[in-house]
């Protein structure tokens, strides 16, 4: 009996250490999100670069070229070609001949080898070093909202500010995977109302050239937008994710792709906050410390902790029996929170459990990430979703 609550007490603590970080940033981003971040009124004026990386887009490269001419505000285009085996440059460089006027100008840069998509943002970054204004990076799969550019370069008349995000309006995927989405998207925006966030999304982000530069990154890792977001903050200026700034984009359609997606960002996560380490209570950066530092503790932490709950709460189980309340108590919390990751894992949501289930499938990426990390197995190299693209492509071709 005694050995019993000293398990159940040990697996307490674990928990405590793992589910409160979560707790208390989601409680503090949900305050936060409630100070309204205002979009200047006037545009900025900074002339834009759109940067597209690419590998392998032959099926929706058409689309995505189409899809930016579509926005009617002066641009410039530079395509990063990551060595793409398929017809991917053949059809850009045909679609920009056909299309003369539907740029400032254009470029388009192969790379004789594929190194991953952080190397090639940062190819990118060294031959912008010398462009004035407004770099605007998006994915190929992602498409934007009617007057993005617009209100990008309104954001930018702000001196203050030297990125912004878009939000994502997902399509497909798994219900589980839009809880998931929609937690942490509530925490960035939370987070940029306070100060900044360290995590925007590479599928529609821009940033005020000279802001960062490709000594700010690491070519093996992956979370390039992550590294661009964090390096802005610490270099002075504010990263931001835009709640009225939209993108619409489509998930992988099976748990599986999901969770090769995820484990791969995790990774470039926690590689990211490990790196950063020495800002986590950095006075000199104030509120962002504070974020930075809670979400280190999250993503480094987190996983470690619950993951050691875990096993504690099946060897109390195994050798004990729940034959007091508070034993009791903890068996149900634990059955709770075991079926809400198993309906998670499964694509499954169900009303009460979605929080629940979005933080257990996320601490279980992280874990994964971090064993994955610490087998020296890196993830950086860009992975398609075929199935995606093929989606795409089809409702393309009906439209």
């Amino acid at each position: 009996m005694v050995g019993g609550m000293w398990l159940a007490g040990a697996e307490l603590a674990l928990a405590t250490i793992g589910l409160a970080p979560f707790a208390i940033h989601r409680l503090s981003t949900g305050k936060w999100a409630k100070e309204k971040m205002n979009c200047p009124e006037e545009g900025s004026g900074l002339e834009i670069t759109i940067l597209l990386p690419v590998w392998n887009e032959g099926l929706i490269i058409e689309q995505k070229l189409a899809d930016l001419a579509a926005q009617k505000h002066p641009a410039s285009l530079l395509i990063i070609d990551s060595a793409s085996d398929d017809d991917t440059v053949t059809k850009a460089e045909t679609w920009l001949k056909d299309f003369p006027k539907a740029f400032s100008s254009h470029r388009i840069i192969k790379m004789d080898k594929r190194l991953g998509k952080t190397p090639a943002v940062m190819l990118a970054l060294d031959e912008l070093s010398q462009t004035k204004g407004i770099i605007v990076m998006t994915d190929a799969d992602a498409f934007l909202e009617e007057g993005a550019f617009n209100r990008i370069s309104r954001w930018f008349s702000d001196p203050t500010i030297g990125a912004v995000g878009g939000t994502p309006n997902r399509q497909g995927g798994l219900s589980s995977e839009k809880s998931h989405r929609n937690l942490y998207t509530s925490i960035r925006i939370g987070e940029s109302n306070h100060d900044s966030t360290p995590f925007l999304e590479g599928s529609l982000l821009a940033w005020r050239s000279g802001s960062v530069s490709s000594s700010d990154m690491h070519a093996t890792a992956n979370a390039d937008d992550a590294q661009i977001a964090t390096a802005v903050r610490l270099n002075g200026l504010r990263s931001i994710q835009d709640p009225e700034l939209f993108f619409t984009d489509h998930m992988p359609t099976t748990t599986k792709g999901q969770r090769r997606q995820k484990v791969r960002r995790a990774q470039g996560l926690i590689r990211l906050l490990a790196r950063k380490r020495k800002h986590w209570f950095s006075k000199s950066q104030g509120r962002f410390a504070k974020i930075l530092r809670r979400n280190a503790f999250m993503h480094l932490l987190s996983p470690l902790a619950v993951f050691g709950a875990g096993l504690l709460a099946i060897l109390r189980n195994i050798t004990y029996l729940p034959d007091t309340d508070l034993m009791g108590l903890l068996s149900v919390f634990e059955i709770y929170m075991l079926i809400s990751w198993v309906l998670a894992r499964f694509g499954k949501s169900p009303l009460g459990m979605r929080t629940s289930g979005a933080i257990m499938v996320g601490l279980e990426n992280l874990f994964s990430a971090i064993i994955t990390t610490s087998r020296g197995k890196s993830l950086h190299m860009w992975q398609q979703h075929s199935d995606v693209r093929e989606e795409l492509a089809k409702k393309s071709r009906s439209n």
